[in-house]
């Protein structure tokens, strides 16, 4: 069985990683948030914007794939 996973070092630094692109990816969405000309918290939660809602899925989507082919 390989355990090349069980090393400390291929461990931790996976978890390095992982922060490193949730941090990347909430900066993106923060940017993105902030050019957009509505306050889409507002919007999808206490409008139930669903169209919003789509699109912002999308675009975490989208912003996560980047982060993860760009990190890997």
């Amino acid at each position: 069985m390989d355990l090349e996973w069980f090393r400390p070092a291929a461990f931790f630094g996976s978890i390095l990683f992982a922060m490193v692109g949730v941090v990347v990816f909430w900066l993106c969405f923060l940017i993105i948030d902030k050019i957009t000309p509505v306050d889409m918290w507002a919007e999808i939660v206490e409008k139930q914007n669903l169209a919003l809602g789509v699109v912002v899925a999308a675009m975490s989507l989208g912003i996560s794939i980047i982060v993860a082919a760009a990190i890997g």
